[in-house]
């Protein structure tokens, strides 16, 4: 199988919490958008942006409906002003009714770290590493997933360098968090990362698993 169809694969099942509205066209073939909200174990839920084409709106997509989806995580840039930000997205590749025995979010990623990982401690000392990673996409171009790491898997993450290959295994969870505009408006945003349960580097025989 093509690598580059395997080497970024997502999973996700959960309800349909806003109308498709219309994001963009490429060579005559219309996307569009919708968020769908996947509950956690602890009960709370992640709400995620879907990108889909026309072709896969159909009858399943339709607010309010349970639904699993089956696609990529990917990335783009979009311009604000006289800024570029890196926009996350869940590409639909298919579209099923929903799959009760399906892990609900389930994450696999194969790429490239591209940054310097970040290990840190929280004020409750639960120890982070923040990874980002590239990941090939056909055509030459790739998309940059950032991940966030816990515990001793942390600790291994915050030793790797940049340019190891990498297999990441995880879920995609939204995060609100608040940003001080240059007016020192305060605003409400939200990121979308890969939380990791298990992580491999695989040129070598070292790996760290929860």
């Amino acid at each position: 199988m093509n690598t580059i169809m395997t080497n970024n694969t997502i999973t996700l099942s959960g309800k349909v919490v806003s109308q498709p509205v219309f994001s963009h066209e490429v060579f005559g073939e219309k996307f569009y958008e919708v968020s769908l909200s996947v509950k956690r174990l602890s009960g709370m839920e992640d709400v995620l942006p879907i990108s889909v084409s026309e072709h896969l709106l159909g009858e399943y997509l339709a607010e309010g409906n349970d639904v699993t989806i089956k696609g990529q995580f990917r990335s783009y840039n979009k311009i604000i002003g006289d800024r570029s930000k890196l926009m996350l997205t869940v590409f639909a590749r298919d579209v099923m009714p929903f799959d009760e025995d399906l892990n609900p979010n389930m994450m696999e990623l194969t790429g490239y770290i591209c940054k310097q990982p970040i290990y840190r401690t929280t004020p409750f000392n639960r120890e982070i590493c923040d990874l980002l990673i590239a990941v090939n996409r056909q055509y030459n171009k790739s998309d940059y997933i950032p991940c966030i790491v816990w515990g001793r898997n942390a600790r291994f993450a915050g030793n790797l360098s940049v340019g190891e290959h990498i297999s990441v295994v995880g879920r995609v969870q939204s995060r609100n968090y608040q940003k001080r505009l240059d007016d020192d408006t305060v605003v409400t945003r939200t990121a979308y990362e890969v939380s990791v349960s298990k992580i491999t580097v695989l040129k070598e025989s070292a790996a760290a698993d929860n």
